[in-house]
């Protein structure tokens, strides 16, 4: 069995290359989460546009997000002078990346389940390039 911890370090990584074919420079914070300042999973920028990136990784949805996560994730943000993201890669499905307003808020924290999946970005989405969006054909226009 995998370790939950090395798993997450593969995506992240995973995500770190993505960014480097398309032209932006990113890294991975592997002490994220393990000292008193905030912190996010990964950073990313090309010179126009700066992303710090709080990265999540399950087999299946719904996806929960401590609110602690989300603030340190914004703070970090505000200093850094990116934007804050929240990656999320449910296996079998890829990766989405959400902006914190897109988040369902809980008690706790927030959630990303079935009915807001597929209303965030799609890597390409994220990074400035064509947005692959569902259409949805429910309401007629």
């Amino acid at each position: 069995m995998i370790d939950v911890k090395v798993k997450g370090e593969r995506f992240e990584r995973e995500l770190v290359n993505m960014f480097w074919d398309e032209g932006f420079a990113a890294t991975r914070i592997p002490a994220s989460g393990s000292m008193s300042y905030p912190s996010p999973d990964i950073i990313a920028g090309n010179g126009k546009r700066y992303l710090a990136i709080e990265v999540k990784m399950r087999s299946n949805l719904p996806v929960y997000i401590p609110k602690q996560d989300i603030d340190n994730l914004i703070r970090f943000s505000e200093r850094f002078g990116a934007e804050p993201y929240v990656a999320i890669k449910i296996k079998k499905m890829g990766w989405r990346f959400f902006k914190v307003d897109q988040l369902k808020e809980t008690r706790g924290g927030f959630k990303v389940d079935e009915s807001n999946f597929y209303s965030g970005f799609d890597f390409k989405g994220l990074i400035g390039l064509k947005q692959l969006k569902l259409i949805d054909y429910s309401h007629n226009e």
